[in-house]
């Protein structure tokens, strides 16, 4: 047992995944923030820039810059669909989905060895523990104080 407050655990393990992560995101060629870009069309096919800032959970004009960047490099494709001028579609090319394929396999890499001396059912329980502590984090900041 640790004498470390959750805080400082949640922040060392968000740091080494982290870093473990971008690591292997710099080897394809990406920058932070697109990784998550990339896992959220490779599971969700097609989406707007709205969908995608909500599941990286970052600001609409943040994910603006990332999505610029990717187009540049032949990662994703932007249109607008008929009869909405208004959003502006995102897909990946067949380059993004290469890409997206092999970062999805370092994520899946990444889950492993963070989860490696862990067994399934704990592996498991942490996951909903975590999933717990997002949710409730989450609820109270959008609460009115």
């Amino acid at each position: 047992m640790t004498n470390e407050p959750l805080h400082r655990l949640l922040l060392r393990a968000q740091s080494a995944m982290n870093r473990e992560i971008l690591a292997r995101a710099s080897e394809l060629g990406l920058s932070s923030g697109q990784p998550k870009v990339l896992e959220f069309l490779l599971h969700n096919g097609e989406a707007n820039q709205k969908a995608i800032a909500d599941y990286c959970e970052i600001e609409p004009a943040t994910a603006g810059t990332i999505l610029g960047r990717m187009e540049r490099d032949g990662l994703i494709a932007r249109a607008r669909h008929e009869g909405n001028r208004r959003s502006l579609y995102v897909t990946l090319t067949p380059r993004g989905q290469e890409v997206a394929e092999a970062m999805d396999l370092a994520f899946r890499q990444a889950d492993q060895a963070a989860s490696s001396s862990l067994t399934e059912e704990q592996c498991m329980q942490l996951c909903a523990m975590l999933a717990d502590v997002c949710d409730t984090l989450n609820q109270e900041r959008k609460s009115p104080t």
